[in-house]
């Protein structure tokens, strides 16, 4: 099969695409890239989250990587991705490969890239890889492998524990003892991924729920988003909690739940960091979004005198922008955000922490701080539906926008556009319309931003008529 790297990583369904045999093609590809590159000699960390298999994919990667001559640190458990790439980081080792498939349904898994700066894998590093890939499978290159005992009994492979490291990191960058003096009711929902524990080790105190292992996930992919955080939302409804925090699978994406019990999103969340990073942490820097992401962040960045970028969907694209310039804060609609002074990565249990810092310092929840800042900046909706589609109509719908886009949309004139990502549609008010195909799924994401929710609704469903599903 083509194996393909899409938004962050090459995903597949378990025993259909993401087999041991195809695993080990794109293993072998990135052991001979990393040798080739003169990378192979600082060594390969490698972590895994708790999707079902994720523990032996991870001990499979091992072993090629120690048939290949490269020495292995791998942690002894399941770990959140923003810790392994820390861990790249702080080791000084060449890379690092992540097993899991982040929010994807439970049948998924999937193969991330680190790099040596402790952040996801440039489109440059993917597209040679995809190369590397290929070559090998048409040269019918051997996979080479060391078996994983006795790679463990050599010392080629080595279990080791991220957390300290990281731990260390995140108490440098949080006010912990401020936030446990605040005395903030909070709870977490981990969505039974590779998150569960971690907040509560640093603020010991907080709760936490879906914290087992349960490679199901209960029925439901993991990922932060409202629909799928109603238990959530029920314990903060019953007084008991003022925030609730969750995060994806792999821990690099963050959701919330504000006071009122309704869910945070992550443009929200977005709006109340950036904001707490510049008046309280006075952190100054340039801010990347990608282009579906909420427009109260141009308009505080343009209050706070701040650079603004926009990139495609996909932390990479801000990860190359966090390594060339100054920035401050980047993120993205899904829940990814990443800021100054860590690694140029998305860190959901660090971005939970500084909302809960925030909350501490200004002493008022979430959905308080974020109304503070829309009667200064302008008060938006916005609303994001996914409908499947297959391949053949997703191709045919791309081409149509490409040659023949609306010029207006519900009765409003499109002025400007932007089609790096998918098709944005901007109007004259600075509300718009974005239909975008997803990286890592048959599907069609429709997402809109308005100064109302019915307007919102009005263009979701002119949407809706124009994909035609």
């Amino acid at each position: 099969m083509q194996i393909k790297f899409g938004t962050d990583g090459w995903r597949g369904v378990i025993a259909r695409d993401f087999t041991f045999e195809n695993l080990s093609l794109v293993a072998q590809a990135t052991m001979d890239y990393l040798n080739r590159e003169g990378l192979g000699n600082k060594g390969l960390v490698i972590g895994y989250d708790r999707r079902f298999l994720s523990r032996d994919f991870a001990r499979r990667v091992a072993e090629i990587a120690a048939g290949n001559g490269i020495h292995v640190r791998l942690t002894e458990d399941y770990a959140p991705t923003p810790a392994v790439s820390w861990a790249v980081r702080e080791s000084g080792a060449g890379a690092g490969v992540m097993i899991t498939a982040s929010h994807n349904p439970p049948e998924y898994n999937g193969f991330k890239v680190k790099e040596a700066f402790g952040g996801s894998a440039l489109p440059t590093t993917t597209r040679i890889l995809e190369e590397i890939v290929a070559y090998n499978q048409e040269n019918e290159r051997r996979v080479i492998a060391v078996p994983y005992d006795e790679a463990l009994k050599k010392g080629t492979i080595e279990l080791f524990d991220p957390c300290e490291g990281y731990f260390h990191q995140i108490s440098r960058y949080v006010d912990l003892d401020l936030i446990a003096k605040a005395g903030i009711r909070a709870v977490v929902d981990p969505m039974f991924g590779a998150g569960s524990g971690f907040i509560p080790r640093l603020l010991p105190g907080v709760d936490e729920i879906h914290n087992s292992e349960n490679p199901s996930f209960g029925g439901q992919p993991p990922e932060p988003i409202g629909q799928h955080l109603e238990e959530l939302s029920a314990l903060i409804k019953t007084g008991n909690y003022l925030v609730g925090l969750a995060l994806d699978g792999d821990a690099d994406r963050i959701g919330a739940v504000d006071e009122n019990g309704d869910f945070f999103s992550s443009h929200c969340i977005f709006t109340v960091i950036l904001r707490h990073l510049t008046e309280y942490k006075k952190l100054t820097g340039a801010v990347v979004k990608t282009v579906s992401t909420t427009r109260m962040v141009d308009l505080l960045a343009e209050k706070f005198g701040l650079e603004l970028f926009e990139t495609p969907i996909g932390f990479k694209h801000i990860c190359e922008l966090m390594l060339e310039r100054d920035i401050l804060m980047g993120g993205e609609e899904s829940g990814g955000l990443g800021v100054k002074g860590h690694i140029p990565e998305r860190d959901g249990i660090l971005l939970g922490l500084l909302l809960l810092e925030a909350v501490a310092v200004n002493g008022k929840g979430l959905r308080q701080l974020l109304d503070e800042t829309m009667d200064d900046i302008g008060h938006f909706y916005y609303r994001r539906i996914d409908r499947r589609i297959e391949d053949d109509a997703k191709d045919q719908l791309i081409a149509k926008l490409r040659v023949h886009p609306p010029t207006a949309i519900d009765g409003q004139q499109v002025v400007a556009t932007n089609f790096s990502d998918g098709f944005k549609f901007i109007f004259e008010n600075g509300d718009w319309l974005l239909i975008r195909p997803s990286g890592t799924e048959p599907v069609l994401r429709l997402y809109s931003e308005a100064g109302t929710l019915d307007q919102v609704e009005r263009f979701l469903r002119q949407a809706v008529m124009i994909a035609g599903c």
